[in-house]
């Protein structure tokens, strides 16, 4: 029986599309450009890293979205806010809440990530980040924080995503159960691939996930 659901959140509950285009922006190429380069690398399994070296040569990331910060200070740059939630993500959320089930956010992330999930207000117990934890996806130890945090046991854990490696797989190998998303480059992709079949459900978006639970939904303490 599943009691905790948690999820991912670039594109899980983050559309990302404005901080690629952001990025095409900021280094000076058109924007489809940029959208086909991270499609490439989530294509070719390559680091999302490569798309941003593709384009410049020697790029060092760190150094340049530390620059970016100095260029632009008030903008949010590689951050989102709340106009980049994906809008079946409130109503799936309030669903999932009104069903009983413990809701909780932990991704791959930097740190001011879980400030800009919080501000949104979403009714989610926790926000985790790897930055925070010091520990990303797909380690091991990434999903023995997560959990932690939930208190239960891994089989009680439903973790949704939209990528096999650092989604889906890792959390079936904690002990938890699975969701692969089909949404954003990667999401589209692993989806079509016969390893999706390792996830316990594939869904197009969050709006079916009470349903897709099955009896699960129907837990005592529904409606808290």
């Amino acid at each position: 029986m599943v009691e905790v659901v948690v999820f991912d959140v670039g594109e899980t509950l983050i559309d990302e599309t404005r901080i690629w285009l952001r990025w095409a922006d900021r280094l000076g190429v058109p924007a489809g450009t940029m959208l086909a380069l991270i499609g490439a690398m989530a294509e070719s399994g390559r680091p999302l890293a490569d798309a941003f070296r593709l384009v410049r040569p020697g790029l060092v990331l760190e150094e340049e979205i530390a620059a970016w910060e100095r260029d632009d200070p008030h903008g949010l740059r590689v951050n989102f806010d709340a106009d980049d939630l994906y809008p079946d993500v409130r109503p799936a959320l309030d669903a999932l809440r009104a069903a009983g089930y413990r809701l909780i956010i932990a991704g791959n992330q930097p740190v001011q990530a879980a400030d800009a999930l919080a501000a949104m207000r979403l009714p989610v117990e926790s926000i985790h980040t790897s930055d925070g934890w010091g520990v990303a996806k797909p380690d091991p130890a990434f999903f023995a924080k997560v959990t932690a945090v939930a208190g239960v046991p891994p089989a009680r854990i439903l973790y949704v995503g939209d990528r096999l490696d650092n989604d889906v797989r890792p959390a079936k190998r904690a002990g938890m159960r699975t969701a692969l998303l089909r949404r954003g480059p990667w999401g589209y992709l692993h989806a079509a691939r016969p390893e999706a079949a390792e996830a316990d459900m594939v869904l197009d978006g969050l709006s079916g996930l009470v349903a897709a639970l099955g009896p699960d939904a129907a837990r005592p303490g529904g409606g808290r």
